[in-house]
């Protein structure tokens, strides 16, 4: 498959994701974003530590979104991954990004293929910009991003405990093959 397309239907899958109605028998959920994204700090690489695994990202390890400030304002957004093995060639899908909440900076939309884009919503962020939590627009999809491709088990417990204190997927986090270097 190439990878225009599966960049299309990762998009489609998180757009589909964000219109689902929800049922009233779920829990509530707490989406509140943090209440600043400073974006020059929160730009450059944000490696994924653990994720809700959905079928775009199935069978990838070594994955890194890149984000880069352009002089328009917009985001250019870089997904970086390996196929099964961290010795695998490294691939990656391009898109761009734009802040819909320009008061927080906590709230984005992606877009990989036009016209098709998912929201990205920075849900917990370390004071230091050494970790974030980032959701889909509906809180279905969840990303434990660190700018170091390892987290100690503490920090991660900490960290999964506020998504679970969110009333988010908490159990159903995978953890990401990250190279140790």
């Amino acid at each position: 498959m190439s990878r225009t397309l599966l960049a299309a239907i990762a998009v489609i899958t998180l757009t589909l994701s964000g219109c689902m109605s929800t049922s009233s028998s779920k829990p509530a959920r707490d989406l509140t974003t943090v209440k600043h994204v400073d974006l020059a700090r929160y730009m450059g690489d944000w490696h994924v530590i653990a994720h809700i695994p959905y079928v775009l990202e199935k069978g990838k390890v070594a994955t890194t979104d890149r984000y880069r400030l352009r002089e328009d304002g917009k985001i250019e957004t870089t997904f970086l991954f390996r196929k099964e093995s961290l010795d695998a060639p490294q691939k990656q899908w391009n898109g761009v990004s734009w802040v819909v909440d320009k008061t927080t900076n906590a709230e984005w939309r992606v877009q990989f293929i036009w016209p098709l884009r998912a929201a990205y919503r920075v849900l917990e962020l370390d004071a230091d910009y050494r970790w974030a939590v980032v959701s889909s627009g509906d809180g279905d999809l969840i990303w434990i991003l660190s700018r170091a491709r390892t987290m100690d088990d503490a920090t991660y417990t900490t960290i999964v405990e506020k998504v679970r204190s969110r009333g988010l997927g908490a159990d159903e986090l995978a953890r990401v093959l990250q190279p140790v270097r």
